[in-house]
């Protein structure tokens, strides 16, 4: 039988684990619309890339956004992927004072 203390730490991995794959994810998305742009190829969707930041991956998308400098004179992009950090960081706030 996993202790609760165990049961915690394997939670807390395992969310740690799943942001930063998406957060990796949604930067190399950014990239890769940014490079595409550049070339006049087909696009990855806008709700794709603000998508994948509200499923967790806004660090990365933010990141993204200043490193490729790409989509940071759109408002949509601006005012979402900061939205969607901050949610993410409020729910993480909400999960440890809930679980711990």
């Amino acid at each position: 039988m996993i202790s609760q203390l165990e049961w915690k730490t394997v939670a807390v991995w395992t969310v740690c684990i799943y942001l930063a794959v998406i957060s990796l994810i949604a930067f190399f998305l950014y990239g890769a619309d940014k490079a595409k742009a550049k070339r006049g190829a087909w696009r990855i969707p806008e709700s794709v890339l603000i998508g994948i930041a509200f499923l967790g991956g806004a660090g990365g998308a933010w990141l993204g956004m200043l490193a490729f400098r790409h989509k940071t004179q759109h408002t949509k992009f601006r005012i979402l992927v900061p939205a969607a950090l901050i949610l993410w960081i409020a729910l993480l706030i909400l999960g440890w004072k809930t679980f711990f």
